[in-house]
């Protein structure tokens, strides 16, 4: 009943309700269905397709391997030259450092506003702000983002799981004994009346899981994504590494079936070598059990299918623990039944389902570095040290020609001369930089997006140089995370939402983007109803686009402020959505608010709510719709039961400021009313001092300055289109 008042639905929406909860069957997601002879047949012979994919991918895994020793600045056998030296140039290592920094910067704005919701009912702001929770409690900028993002360089390809984490804690806390005194509930200030309370706090959130390439199978490789993979009939599969701890948990848990739990204990624990056929360390490619340096653990493949369950399909979540041996089988343990598995590729090709990696395209410019700069200083080692040439038959005290301070060598000066070696080492600095501009080039890596590349040339960039440089760079960036947005993060918020819906149990109070402090900014989240009212996408990228498109909207928005009712009669101008998203771009979530505020907003607090916490010595503010005479007297009532912090007498002089406010306002809007306003639309009339005429573009005086940032209108250009050189 709770949910229903919090979120009313209508009467449609109501039966739509009752129906689906009559047909669902959710009891049945926690069945165990390994013991079904045809499900366990059917998941054997998915075993062997699953297997065969993994090897028809070595190939690949191998290369992405080859890849990650690049960025690992590890020289490899692809190396060409052999000598002394063993440095390794960090080209591509820097790039996709760069390319990470800015994608990231670009993905999380300064503006701290990630999602944009789109709601039918009031809840917009408060689902908002409960995913704005959500990322900032699984640390999506510090820990996955950029861990995603160098993924995708080196391998090609983003791969996350989504799922959902319950932590709980045994906290202790000295909690002051409650009395009542005269219906008011006092703290008793003695130590000796402290009461110590022990409780469980549990709390549960999305958690965004990164994945390696070459742990992920998806099976058919031409498919264009995991839901068009599975509703083909495939699979999609992600290796698990589980030691002896992790699968008592899992069996505890009931996720996996108990005897063939133990039965992977038992090949965990077994002293005899079960991974024979077992390949190097970086190949990832079947499971069983492997044995590394002693340590031992269990490969396990996830893998999610679409399976027959009396005679109807749906999709299940298989865990296989070797050729013989199916850990589990049940249905998907999600409500929203999609597969946890989010995939996309860096750059989509048609018919094939996984990108090309951004390093293989530099591996051999890089090689190439590798092997000049060594080649350099193995011969700037001989260049050095002089080379003394001398003839032994005139010189037979050879012996005693020592380099040291102040040596006497006996010889014929002319009988002994000096030579030096080539310096190499320059023309091999000369291929390392040609090497380093074209990797750049082909990562996209602007001069301005490296610390001091700009400066490091013959010749420094002139201003207009670099401007167009930058621009370049913010047309890049913006296709590049648009394919982040639109395939990993946004589905992503959809996944973490459906995984509140299901597994949150109570309300949620998170602090939402307001005043510091203050009772109003904090929400209750009711539970969520999915599938109706709520549309949501990352908007972190929307939101760092350009600052010009904010300079021509304001523009915009005066010529229309500028337009009569008759010139749109079938239409209704309403700027308050423009003025919401500029308020909030410029000045942030957090400001925003306090500048542009709604009126729901605004509403009086409760006083006996307020002494409450006026008691506990909170500082709190006045509201404009507060019944000042109201609060007066139901403050002076409590202040006369003591106040020795002084919080209760301090809130009571901001009411009566506030009285005193109110009237002059009061007084000053019925003398505007009786001059009349000015500023007509249309423009016909003289302008409010402060305020661009209406119906004008706005922009400063003639030999007047702008805003610090402003573009001039003359140069105002597509956002979409690359700068001209």
């Amino acid at each position: 009943m709770a949910e229903k008042e919090d979120n009313p639905l209508t009467d449609a929406d109501e039966e739509d309700d009752k129906s689906t909860e009559s047909s669902s069957d959710e009891g049945d997601r926690d069945e165990e269905l390994v013991h079904d002879k045809s499900i366990l047949d059917a998941a054997l012979k998915l075993y062997q397709t699953v297997q065969n994919g993994f090897e028809d991918q070595s190939h690949r895994s191998d290369d992405i391997m080859d890849w990650w020793e690049i960025y690992q600045c590890k020289l490899g056998p692809r190396q060409f030259y052999a000598g002394n030296s063993r440095i390794f140039v960090p080209i591509v290592k820097n790039a996709i450092s760069a390319r990470k920094t800015r994608f990231v910067n670009q993905i999380f704005p300064q503006s701290g506003r990630h999602v944009e919701v789109l709601s039918s009912d009031d809840q917009r702001d408060a689902i908002a702000s409960l995913l704005e929770y959500y990322i900032r409690k699984d640390k999506l900028r510090t820990r996955a983002m950029p861990a995603l993002m160098k993924n995708g360089d080196v391998e090609g390809h983003y791969n996350i799981y989504v799922s959902w984490v319950e932590n709980s804690r045994h906290v202790v806390s000295r909690k002051p004994v409650q009395v009542e005194i005269g219906g008011v509930s006092l703290d008793e200030s003695e130590e000796d009346e402290e009461e110590i309370v022990e409780e469980e706090i549990s709390h549960g959130f999305p958690h965004t899981e990164i994945l390696a390439d070459a742990d992920v199978c998806v099976l058919p490789a031409t498919s264009d994504s995991v839901e068009d993979a599975i509703a083909q009939g495939g699979s999609a599969t992600i290796l698990r590494r589980w030691s002896e701890a992790k699968i008592k948990q899992m069996i505890a848990d009931e996720e996996l079936e108990k005897q063939a739990g133990k039965k992977l204990l038992a090949q965990l624990r077994s002293t005899s070598k079960a991974g024979q056929y077992d390949k190097p360390d970086k190949m990832v490619d079947a499971a069983g059990i492997k044995n590394k340096a002693g340590r031992r653990f269990a490969q396990v493949y996830e893998t999610w299918s679409v399976l027959k369950i009396k005679k109807r399909k749906r999709l299940c979540r298989i865990y296989f623990g070797g050729d013989d041996l199916v850990c589990s089988v049940k249905r998907n343990p999600y409500w929203s039944d999609k597969c946890p598995l989010i995939s996309a590729p860096v750059d989509k090709e048609q018919g094939v389902f996984k990108g090309r990696s951004k390093v293989a395209d530099v591996a051999d410019l890089q090689y190439a570095a590798n092997d000049a700069i060594n080649e350099g200083m193995d011969s700037a080692a001989y260049a050095l040290l002089p080379i003394i040439m001398t003839d032994p038959a005139k010189n037979p005290r050879t012996g005693s020609m020592v380099l040291n301070v102040a040596a006497i060598w006996e010889t014929n000066p002319n009988d002994t001369k000096f030579a030096a070696m080539p310096q190499l080492w320059k023309d091999a600095f000369e291929i390392v930089v040609a090497a380093e501009v074209q990797v750049n080039k082909t990562l996209s890596v602007t001069p301005a997006a490296i610390p001091q590349q700009s400066a490091s040339g013959k010749r420094r960039m002139n201003q207009a140089e670099i401007a167009n440089e930058q621009q370049v760079d913010v047309l890049t960036t913006a296709d590049s995370v648009t394919t982040i947005e639109g395939e990993i993060l946004t589905p992503m918020l959809k996944r973490w939402l459906e995984l509140d819906h299901q597994y949150r149990d109570k309300k949620l109070t998170i602090r939402q983007f307001g005043e510091l402090g203050i009772q109003a900014e904090m929400a209750d989240i009711p539970l969520i109803q999915m599938h109706r009212r709520f549309e949501f996408r990352w908007f972190g990228v929307e939101a760092a686009r350009s600052a010009q498109q904010m300079q021509i909207q304001l523009s915009v928005a005066n010529v229309l402020r500028g337009m009569g009712p008759q010139s749109h009669p079938d239409h209704q101008l309403d700027l308050q959505p423009m003025l919401e998203q500029l308020v909030t771009n410029v000045f942030g979530p957090r400001i925003g608010p306090l500048i542009f505020k709604p009126l729901k907003d605004k509403f009086s607090m409760d006083p006996n709510l307020e002494n409450d916490y006026l008691l506990q010595q909170l500082d709190l503010p006045v509201h404009m719709l507060d019944n000042d005479p109201e609060h007066l007297q139901a403050h002076q009532k409590i202040m006369q039961m003591g106040d020795p912090s002084g919080s209760i007498r301090a809130h009571v002089m901001k009411h009566v400021q506030q009285m005193a406010m109110k009237t002059q306002a009061q007084a000053a809007q019925q003398m505007q009313q009786a001059q009349g306003s000015q500023g007509v639309p249309g423009g016909a009339g003289p302008g409010v001092a402060g305020r661009p005429r209406p119906g004008a573009i706005n922009t400063a005086p003639r030999g007047g300055q702008g805003p610090p940032g402003a573009i001039h209108r003359d140069r105002l250009m597509d956002a979409s289109a690359a700068p001209r050189r």
